[in-house]
């Protein structure tokens, strides 16, 4: 064998190892890439999850306190829809919960008028689960959005934003409440 023609295996050889790690790179890559993504949608999932246990507890709330409020029945109707909503986008959990508060706003309204529906132990135990719940949704929105902040920061670097393009990965979309962060309910829902 001659020397240009050890020159050229060896060439072949250094192409196929490079072509092999770039591969396996790519595959690693694409693997992180997957296990963020499925991360987000589970935590999206749970967010889905409690405001749907929310609305729940709101329409127990409605339920106790008709008698002394007047709910028009577009509100009965947008709970029901509300609850059985898949939110499978960030803007429809916005929506979602711009809708349960303005219903709690009407109910703490309401309650303030009358001493005896707002000294009611269903109501100040429903007022205190819907409180729980909204720590809780509190919680897994701040996982979500850091988990949004790290897949984001992620597809951006480089050489991973080529794999990421190439692959099909965008950057997802935070899950901001405009209406929680303005009006932070404390205490329980009437406070």
């Amino acid at each position: 064998m001659d020397i240009l023609t050890i020159a050229l295996i060896g060439l072949v050889l250094l192409a196929f190892l490079f072509a092999a790690a770039v591969l396996l790179f790519a595959i690693a890559i694409y693997n992180k890439l997957i296990i963020m993504k499925n991360g987000i949608e589970g935590t999206f999932n749970q967010i889905n999850v409690a405001m749907k246990k929310r609305f729940d507890m709101i329409s127990s709330l409605v339920e106790s306190t008709k008698s002394y409020l007047k709910f028009e029945k577009s509100t009965f109707e947008q709970i029901t829809k509300y609850r059985s909503m898949n939110m499978t986008t960030p803007d429809e959990a916005k929506q979602a919960d711009a809708f349960a508060r303005s219903v709690l706003g009407s109910i703490k309204i309401g309650v303030e008028n009358y001493p005896n529906l707002k000294g009611s132990e269903t109501v100040i135990n429903l007022q205190n689960s819907i409180k729980d719940i909204e720590d809780e949704i509190s919680r897994v929105r701040y996982l979500y959005n850091d988990q949004v902040q790290k897949f984001n920061t992620t597809i951006e670097q480089f050489p991973t934003n080529f794999f990421a393009m190439v692959m099909g990965f965008a950057k997802k979309a935070y899950l901001e409440f405009e209406s929680e962060i303005k009006n932070r309910v404390s205490g329980t829902v009437f406070e």
